[in-house]
């Protein structure tokens, strides 16, 4: 038996007949009937259908209640729908208290539709406020979330391109340094070429004249020969002849520069300075602050002393030098000439000149004489860090940031030459009493001795691990104090090639260094405005004073030529005796 198919509509209106049907059984009376034989048969085939059908009702049921289930887990969306336009109106009187009103409509809206007057399909759905606020409201959150997540995204934009800027920037700075270091190059390289041009004719002269004494000294050797043979011919006896008279020795040649003797050589006795074989020690210990003087308005970057009298000459960043006397700090003179910074202070051995050196790349000649300056040299390319007198008097060298350091004639005015080889700023030079031997010290962390006479690099002093500021020589010559930016004191043995102290006073930067007149006390000017003073023993370098007052960084100190007292200069422009 085939059952027919049947949907949820169809069950349901069966469901409703069947409920239908018990509902109308009760308002009936009903009778007992009888029932024949052939009845009964009919009524079992019926009973049977029923019972058929029954089971296909259940085994229906029990399908679509599978299904239901199945369909349970799947989520529906439900449609709302909105009020109808008579329940609408309706709803809105009777709100309002129109009962009589309410009656009328309800009258006249039954009659319209038994006439067919009013069709649904006419009717449109009242307008729900309070639905399209939702909506409106809902629209409106979602804008403001988007715009939300527009704003995060936009500031991150923003950081992302203020720090993509900032990059561009750096490269771009990077760039433009790289090129003026490339222009720069390309400038120092064609200076170069040019300055060794200059020299290619000079070399071929010189390689001309060469080859002339070569053949001049073949034909003498030949000529020689000839005549040696001659000799041998002739039969002359060496042994018979004579012996020559004994002659005086004469005196060994003197070493001679552009027709003279060579100052770097020979130093004239009247420019000896007469030295105590055993000076006796400065007495540090009980140094003391005697005199403050303002000398100028900005830092005051070097002092120095003159050679016979108690005069003070002082060099500032306010572009000028000036002179003071001692002990009263009067003011004798100032010197103003230079367009930069002056650095560099170095008095005549005969006290009558004075050299000074500036940022502006110069080196300039003052004398006392005439109250001026005599003369000005200009072959450095930087700026000029250090000058000093040799003790003749006649020969000048200076160090400058374009990492050499020049020796000047001041006789002929020019350089006499150049020494190269320091990769860094040259921060100072210094002679050797008496000698042609001076010391520099570089950025490159290093000190070298150098000879003048030749412009060799002799010796060259490895240890300093940072910028090398300042190095001196001992009044005997014998040793070289050198300070660097981390505040390392280093003394070195010229003699021995060797290192033979080592002391650390940082960590703030040593500026300068000097020796005693005896050699045996140390002071050292420091960037924490301190002047330190150490005692030199055989094996080791004894603090005896810390002289303290500047209230900056202590950029320059010398003792004077007696060792009575000692002159220092510092950032806050003041120059200080200490006795």
């Amino acid at each position: 038996m085939e059952f027919p198919d049947y949907n949820d509509s169809t069950v349901d209106n069966l469901f409703e007949d069947a409920a239908t049907l018990d509902s109308s059984i009760g308002d009936y009376n009903l009778e007992e009937i009888e029932m024949d034989s052939e009845t009964e048969a009919e009524d079992d085939t019926a009973s049977e259908d029923l019972d058929a059908t029954m089971k296909s009702i259940q085994k229906l049921t029990f399908l679509m209640g599978k299904n239901k289930g199945i369909a349970a887990g799947v989520t529906t969306k439900v449609k709302t729908y909105g009020e109808v336009m008579d329940d609408f109106v309706r709803n809105f009187l009777i709100q309002n208290g129109c009962v009589k009103t309410v009656e009328c409509f309800e009258t006249e809206w039954h009659d319209l539709k038994e006439k067919g007057r009013l069709l649904d399909c006419q009717l449109h759905e009242p307008p729900d406020e309070y639905t399209r606020s939702l909506e409106v409201q809902s629209v409106l959150s979602k804008v403001q979330e988007q715009l939300k997540q527009s704003n995060l995204l936009a500031q991150y934009r923003q950081d992302m391109t203020e720090k993509f800027r900032k990059e561009r920037n750096v490269h771009r700075m990077h760039h433009n340094r790289i090129a003026q270091e490339k222009n720069k190059l390309i400038n120092d390289m064609k200076l170069l070429r040019k300055h060794y041009a200059k020299y290619e004719p000079v070399i071929r002269t010189l390689k001309r004249k060469f080859e002339v004494v070569t053949r001049q000294k073949a034909t003498i050797m030949l000529e020689r020969d000839r005549l040696k043979d001659m000799i041998e011919k002739a039969g002359f006896n060496k042994q018979s002849e004579p012996e020559p008279p004994l002659q005086e020795k004469k005196p060994e040649p003197v070493m001679m520069y552009m027709g003279k003797p060579d100052p770097l050589v020979i130093v004239r006795p009247d420019r000896r300075t007469i030295i105590d074989a055993t000076p006796k020690p400065s007495n540090v210990q009980k140094y003391t602050l005697r005199r403050t003087f303002k000398g100028h308005s900005m830092s005051i970057s070097n002092v120095v002393v003159h050679p016979k009298k108690p005069v003070v000459v002082t060099a500032s960043d306010d572009a000028t030098w000036r002179m003071w006397g001692l002990p009263a700090g009067d003011l004798i003179m100032t010197g103003d000439g230079h367009k930069d910074w002056v650095s560099g202070l170095s008095f005549h051995p005969g006290g009558m000149q004075l050299a000074s050196s500036s940022g502006d790349c110069t080196v300039k000649i003052w004398s006392f004489e005439k109250a001026r300056c005599t003369h000005t040299f200009s072959d450095h390319t930087q700026a000029v860090w250090a000058v000093a007198y040799h003790d003749s008097g006649e020969v000048l060298a200076s160090a400058s940031l374009d990492h050499t350091a020049r020796i000047w004639d001041l006789e002929r005015m020019k350089c006499r030459g150049t020494l190269r080889g320091h990769v860094d700023s040259v921060n100072s030079v210094m002679w050797q009493s008496y000698s042609s031997i001076l010391c520099t010290s570089s950025s490159d962390k290093t000190v070298s001795l150098w000879d003048a006479r030749n412009a060799l690099c002799v010796q060259t002093f490895y240890g300093h691990e940072a910028s090398c500021n300042h190095a001196t020589f001992s009044p005997r010559g014998n040793l070289v104090a050198s300070v660097d930016a981390d505040g390392v004191l280093k003394i070195w043995d010229v003699r021995q090639v060797m290192e033979r102290h080592n002391l650390n006073v940082g960590p703030d930067s040593a500026n300068k260094v000097c020796f005693d007149p005896s050699g045996t006390m140390i002071a050292i000017a420091s960037n924490d405005g301190h002047v330190k003073c150490f005692q030199q023993l055989e094996m080791e370098l004894v603090p005896v004073n810390d002289l303290t007052g500047h209230e900056g960084a202590v950029q320059a100190l010398i003792f004077d030529p007696l060792g009575k007292f000692l002159i220092s200069g510092g950032s806050d422009g003041t120059f200080r005796c200490w006795a």
